[in-house]
């Protein structure tokens, strides 16, 4: 079976990816790296739920939100290594990791703050998460990564592989390849939607400029 990472957003997009990747030949381990989501209550529903199914269906998933810690099978181990995600010897509570990550992540859109769902900021934001996965994948021997981030119907397409391609030419050092699969094809986004009644479903991307969009276009409908 060939190895990948896959980079998870949340549980509801996710499910059917592994899915088929368990009947197609491909081993997967989850990586859970988004510290664009806020708040962090957010944060912790959408974290909780994806560590809660790859235990279910006893897939590795890898935290690099904070913690260091490698889940594999319904029992938690220390990684014992430096994440890319992560600052090297931070110690804290669950809500420091969150903190000092959203914080980090918030550079990565200075001046982008004003542009629409689906602009700049959105590509930055790809770019930032996916270049971490390659890191990652090229530091952990996985020849392929890819994201669930295609499945969601909040984003487009085009941006996610045009960062997909970015972080691989970037922070793969040539060590792993971007797999640019459409995940919402062949039936995938139907099974996506039969799945994630499972789960907690979230109502906006993750960010709080996204929440802000949901929440003045509820205003306006309303």
């Amino acid at each position: 079976m060939e190895k990948v990472l896959l980079h998870s957003c949340c549980a509801p997009c996710s499910a059917a990816i592994l899915e088929w990747m368990g009947q197609n030949g491909y081993e997967p381990t989850i990586l859970f790296y988004n510290p664009n989501i806020f708040p962090e209550e957010e944060y912790l529903k959408r974290k909780n739920e994806i560590v809660r199914y790859a235990k279910e269906i006893g897939v590795t998933i890898v935290d690099l939100d904070g913690g260091n810690a490698e889940i594999r099978s319904g029992r938690e181990l220390t990684a014992g290594m430096t994440e890319p995600g992560n600052v090297e010897g931070q110690q804290g509570t669950a809500g420091d990791f969150w903190e000092r990550q959203h914080t980090q992540w918030l550079k990565c859109t200075v001046g982008l703050e004003n542009e629409p769902e689906r602009g700049g900021r959105c590509l930055a934001c790809f770019k930032h998460r996916l270049c971490t996965a390659a890191s990652y994948a090229a530091d952990n021997g996985f020849p392929l990564f890819t994201t669930t981030l295609a499945s969601s119907r909040w984003k487009d397409i085009r941006q996610i592989n045009e960062a997909g391609f970015y972080a691989e030419e970037h922070c793969g050092r040539g060590l792993t390849r971007f797999w640019d699969r459409n995940w919402r094809k062949g039936g995938l986004y139907e099974r996506r939607n039969i799945l994630a009644r499972q789960f907690y479903n979230q109502q906006y991307c993750g960010c709080e400029f996204s929440l802000a969009h949901r929440n003045h276009s509820s205003d306006t409908i309303n």
